[in-house]
């Protein structure tokens, strides 16, 4: 049987894609070049053409032949005005330039981060956490991630560097209240630390 895409699909397949939509997409391209979905070669190429992308429709080509746990949030989400749900991911993106969450701000369940030619930092000293566990994948290509953590988190790094260094830990003296972060990721070309520090007053 053949497969139709919906009525409201079709319909916004043909809106204008925005710069969020283009930044949703590359995090999920850069978590599927993490995965081993992608070669470097074909991140690169589906990355030029997410760039050339005019409509929704045409981002939706990049990610469709995708297994990631963010490509049907992103796909649905990227015209979507409704405000995002406690639970949803957290998408932080830096591409030839910088992004940072610092201060006060919660920390959710999962949160996709990448820096690409960019330098992504994320300070949760004073934050806030949504669950006992949270999961951070950080993908830093030609790029940089800097993971600050408050004393006595336990961090759990999972991740790889190729041609570039993958090292985040947390204290030696792990509080056993205090919420635990899992790291994965790739740091390709590039660099992503992580390490503890006391929270300011």
């Amino acid at each position: 049987m053949e497969n139709r895409p919906s009525p409201r699909d079709a319909q916004l397949s043909h809106l204008r894609a925005s710069d969020s939509n283009r930044e949703q997409i590359a995090a999920v391209l850069g978590e599927a070049m993490s995965t081993g979905q992608l070669s470097h070669d074909e991140y690169s190429e589906r990355l030029d053409k997410l760039y050339q992308a005019k409509t929704v429709g045409e981002l939706q080509v990049l990610t469709q032949d995708l297994q990631t746990d963010q490509r049907q949030p992103v796909t649905a989400n990227l015209v979507s005005n409704s405000p995002a749900t406690e639970s949803a991911p957290e998408n932080v993106i830096a591409i030839f330039g910088g992004s940072e969450r610092k201060g006060r701000w919660r920390v959710r369940r999962r949160t996709t981060a990448l820096a690409l030619f960019g330098g992504v930092k994320l300070d949760m000293t004073n934050a806030e956490f949504e669950a006992r566990e949270v999961e951070i994948r950080i993908n830093a290509i030609f790029g940089g991630g800097e993971i600050i953590v408050p004393e006595g988190m336990e961090v759990r790094s999972e991740g790889i560097g190729i041609f570039g260094g993958f090292d985040v830990h947390g204290s030696p003296d792990v509080d056993p209240s205090a919420p635990v972060l899992v790291v994965k990721g790739l740091a390709l070309f590039g660099g992503v630390t992580g390490k503890p520090r006391r929270p300011k007053r």
